[in-house]
């Protein structure tokens, strides 16, 4: 069976993080792993308390896992310091870790800074550099180009941009104010958009975490770039689509939708 390892925050409340990225690994036919970087108090109302795991404990589980069963692709949520980038990269070269999908999360949606300016520059210095993807959102994508996104065209110069700089590939997510969640992936065989619908639910929490978590899970199974990202925006859209509705604030969505009671 193919595997893939989420090395990520742990969301409470299971929408996000961890525990979305293994329903989304699950649900997408991959074993999941995980090595976390963080406990959150959360709920679908907001987050009230974050407790890191120290470097050496995060280096501890990556070992544990890919020493006994060697990941085939690595998805890497939110990391939010330096050292814990610094871990991670590390263990990607040191065991060779290969299909890494980052997830750049550095902005909330309400615009608020996650990570400090130090664990900003170690990520575009140490990790960047050696992911096969990355998915960033247009306010992550703007710090990352140092460019302002506000048009499509904006999109694929930005992409450009990135992939110029850090040399890996580039799923620019339009979904925040460009667009109706159309997303323009850019590697190195050239570019291509990803026209989606815009699902009119919101209780959206954890979209990220999800997308990204289903791209690795595709390529952990051999697809393509393209085809991976396809079939996650598929997956993606299908759990957005089931309409699930828990919580008071925003909620979680549906990523085992395919498992009927």
């Amino acid at each position: 069976m193919n595997t893939a390892l989420s090395i990520a925050g742990s969301d409470s409340c299971g929408g996000a993080g961890i525990q979305a990225d293994i329903k989304t690994m699950t649900c997408n036919g991959v074993y999941a792993m995980t090595a976390v970087t963080a406990l959150t108090a959360q709920n679908t109302t907001g987050v009230t308390g974050i407790m890191e795991v120290t470097p050496e404990f995060l280096k501890k589980q990556i070992k544990a896992v890919v020493t006994d069963i060697m990941p085939d692709a690595v998805k890497i949520g939110m990391v939010a310091s330096s050292r814990l980038i610094e871990v991670i990269s590390d263990s990607i070269k040191e065991f060779r870790l290969k299909n890494i999908v980052v997830d750049p999360v550095m902005i909330a949606t309400s615009g608020a800074k996650l990570i400090s300016d130090d664990a900003v520059e170690t990520l575009k210095s140490q990790l960047l550099p050696q992911a096969t993807l990355i998915t960033p959102n247009i306010p992550e994508a703007e710090v990352l180009s140092q460019m302002k996104i506000l048009t499509q065209e904006d999109m694929e110069k930005a992409a450009a941009i990135i992939l110029g700089e850090f040399g890996c590939s580039v799923l620019l997510k339009g979904g925040h104010q460009i667009n109706d969640a159309n997303d323009y992936l850019l590697s190195k065989e050239g570019g291509k958009w990803f026209n989606g619908k815009r699902i009119n639910n919101p209780n959206t929490h954890g979209t990220g975490c999800t997308l990204s978590s289903a791209i690795a899970s595709n390529l952990a199974k051999g697809l393509p770039l393209q085809e991976s990202v396809a079939k996650a925006k598929e997956y993606i859209s299908s759990a957005l689509g089931a309409m699930l509705n828990l919580g008071k604030g925003s909620g979680p969505m549906m990523h085992n939708f395919m498992i009927k009671n």
